[in-house]
């Protein structure tokens, strides 16, 4: 059964990957209508209630200010700045910058004490990481330092949010948790939407269309998908699956956007692939700490420490019990578990 909700949140995670892999040049088209904080509110604003219908149940329980402020900050400030740094820089180059989040995942959890990623996971991460930097090595198309810095800035706030989040959604449903911080994204991102001014008319349906596709398939989706999966593993697990986001979304810069992709890109993909696929190998230092040591005793599936001291009126070690004889009564001297309300076993001689 842990086997089959593993493959199941694996396969949300690629999923989600996917499925994120839209939104970058997704935005670059809204923004030809919206600026970024209108195009955070109303995005937050179309998919939040589809996520609170299908976990209304589960609402109230999501309902914290801790995860309001998560949601704020995760998503709200996070998108606001990821929009501004699209509209300075190119689609190539703002999702190869958003492909660096799963070694910032890494390196977070591991300065944080979060982190148990084994040396094939750690080499993973730099291996997908340097397909980003082999892709961005062959061009990406027109781009702008202040375009790809503000990207940057918003891909370390998103690393720690990916970490902070399993703690989160401990205990509570994921797609009502992601429903509640979409809110408080997009309210959030009120102050600087009002600060743009009022938006303007779409001059043809194309933004129009594209803003639909962003607030449903790359959002409700991705964002849903990623909570479940990340629910179920480790945040450098689960930020792995990042890096299939500037996969698509530079392919989409190649194919939509005219940004160049050639032998460099192709191998770059590869690489980030191979990546993705050494960092999902499990800890094989936490496989082997699991079984439970001699001090432990197994309850219902779960391992508690057992609350006995051993007391005893003699240093000597008594022989070990022959099973054909009889049990014997306890002498004087011999050695008793004492529990936490002072009744006494005997230990087997």
């Amino acid at each position: 059964m842990q086997i089959v909700r593993r493959h199941t949140a694996l396969a949300a995670l690629v999923a989600a990957g996917l499925l994120w892999g839209l939104t970058v040049p997704l935005s670059k088209l809204v923004l030809e209508w919206l600026d970024g904080g209108w195009l955070t509110v109303i995005r937050f604003a179309l998919a939040a209630p589809v996520l609170a219908l299908i976990a209304r149940h589960h609402l109230r329980a999501a309902f914290t200010p801790r995860i309001l402020a998560a949601g704020a900050i995760g998503y709200g400030l996070v998108i606001v700045l990821q929009n501004a740094g699209i509209e300075r820089t190119s689609v190539s180059h703002a999702a190869l910058i958003v492909g660096a989040t799963p070694a910032l995942v890494a390196l977070v959890a591991a300065a944080s004490g979060r982190g148990r990623s084994g040396p094939t996971a750690w080499l993973g991460f730099a291996l997908a990481l340097a397909g980003v930097l082999i892709v961005a090595g062959g061009g990406g198309g027109v781009a702008s330092l202040g375009g790809d810095a503000i990207v940057l800035a918003s891909v370390a706030l998103s690393a720690t949010f990916v970490v902070v989040q399993p703690s989160l959604l401990r205990g509570r449903n994921p797609f009502a948790v992601t429903a509640v911080q979409m809110i408080g994204g997009g309210l959030a991102a009120i102050p600087n939407a009002a600060l743009e001014g009022l938006p303007h008319a779409p001059a043809s349906a194309t933004p129009v269309i594209a803003l639909l596709a962003l607030a449903f398939a790359g959002t409700v989706g991705p964002f849903a998908l990623f909570a479940y999966g990340q629910s179920k593993v480790a945040p450098e697990l689960a930020g792995a699956f990042l890096n299939l986001e500037p996969l698509v979304g530079t392919a989409a810069g190649a194919f939509v956007f005219g940004d160049p992709f050639g032998a460099p890109q192709l191998l770059g993909g590869v690489v980030i692939l191979i990546g993705i696929v050494l960092s999902t190998k499990p800890n094989p230092r936490v496989r082997r700490a699991a079984p439970a040591d001699a001090g432990h005793l197994h309850h219902g599936g779960r391992v508690r420490t057992a609350n006995w001291h051993v007391s005893s009126s003699t240093s000597e070690t008594s022989p070990q019990h022959d099973p054909a004889r009889p049990p014997t009564r306890p002498r004087p001297d011999t050695p008793h578990l004492r529990g936490p309300g002072g009744s006494r076993a005997s230990l087997p001689l």
